[in-house]
């Protein structure tokens, strides 16, 4: 009798350290689950949501100009400045002519990043939902639907900007403009410390979103506490990436290419990135435990058992012709045979 296959060097590694195995679980499922396919999806979302409201933007932006003519003539008096001739004054008539038609572009930007936005943060509910769950959940009606994505989109992007908004004040320019605003003199003690501080409550405050996100978003809420870890995993992960990030814009934006292109590519890869962290983190969060809350198998149907009773009325008129003439045919042949064998006597 052959003797069993020794393990390979990963399954001894994985039960001997539970977190080794807890990780490979963790993307089997973000696999299993087509997880790349929905980061790519969110991506593309995220990146189609940018443009209404960069439209959106810019309308905001005209309004602050139409209401403040100072600034507007010192705009001018720049771009005369910088840019002479003809092409100085296209500029110029293209800002005028933009800031006419702020209202359209506002309105315009405003409907269609509401309807980026509501395709975005249902492929991300459909995302976590797979993620969490094997079954297929119904989703409610279309108004309340809606309506409850929109609430939900519009508290991501908040606590994300405020997120991303605390880690930039954390840098060495904004950090130096605030010192001088609240009148502290300028100590690199003092720069440390804000950028700590900084670094900390923007990562308290992705904990809280993530969690939030893992928990709540997919279509049959989870508890918290099952997603609190995979969500301080997730703001962990995503303040690294955000400071990698920065480090990498400083060493792109110095070449005229890397100010063209280098902008966009980050951006792609940071919603990438991002979304594929989430969606992984809410995989590990599945797997946390073997519990059959994880994949939620309906029960079956009862079972029904009622009699069926068949009521036999008899042969019919094509059965009684047919039984009839396989009788006489029987009749026939057995009455030859038996004159056959008469005859040989």
């Amino acid at each position: 009798m052959s003797e069993p296959a020794e393990a390979g060097i990963l399954d001894r590694l994985r039960a001997r350290h539970g977190w080794l195995d807890h990780i490979i679980r963790a993307y089997r499922r973000f696999d299993e689950r087509n997880g790349g396919f929905f980061a790519a999806g969110l991506t593309y979302y995220t990146i189609f949501a940018l443009f209404p409201l960069l439209m959106v933007g810019f309308a905001v932006f005209g309004f602050v100009l139409a209401r403040r003519p100072q600034l507007l003539s010192s705009i001018d008096d720049h771009i005369r400045s910088q840019v002479s001739g003809r092409l100085g004054n296209q500029l110029q008539e293209l800002m005028n002519s933009a800031i006419d038609a702020r209202t359209s572009v506002g309105v315009i930007g405003l409907v269609t990043a509401v309807w980026a936005g509501l395709g975005w943060i249902s492929h991300l509910r459909q995302a976590l939902t797979e993620m969490w769950w094997d079954r297929h959940f119904e989703s409610p009606g279309f108004v309340r639907g809606r309506f409850s994505d929109l609430l939900a989109m519009v508290g991501t992007f908040a606590v994300i900007v405020a997120t991303v908004a605390l880690t930039t004040v954390g840098h060495a320019a904004p950090m130096a403009t605030l010192l001088k605003w609240l009148g502290i003199p300028q100590f690199a003690v003092f720069d440390w410390l804000f950028w700590l501080f900084s670094i900390l409550i923007a990562t308290l405050v992705s904990w809280l979103l993530f969690t939030w996100m893992i928990a709540r978003l997919p279509r049959e809420k989870v508890s918290f506490v099952d997603s609190m870890r995979a969500g301080l995993i997730a703001a962990i992960g995503f303040e690294v990436f955000k400071q990698v990030a920065s480090i990498y814009l400083k060493a792109v934006l110095r070449s005229p290419a890397g100010v063209a292109f280098g902008p966009v590519l980050g951006l792609m890869v940071f919603a990438y990135i991002t979304a594929y962290l989430v969606l992984f983190c809410t995989a590990w969060a599945a797997t946390a435990s073997t519990d059959p809350r994880d994949r939620h198998v309906e029960p079956p149907a009862p079972a029904i058992i009622a009699p069926r009773v068949h009521m036999d009325e008899g042969l019919g008129t094509r059965q009684t012709l047919t039984a009839m003439a396989l009788g006489a045919v029987g009749a026939l042949t057995l009455s030859r045979i038996a004159g056959f064998a008469h005859r040989n006597r």
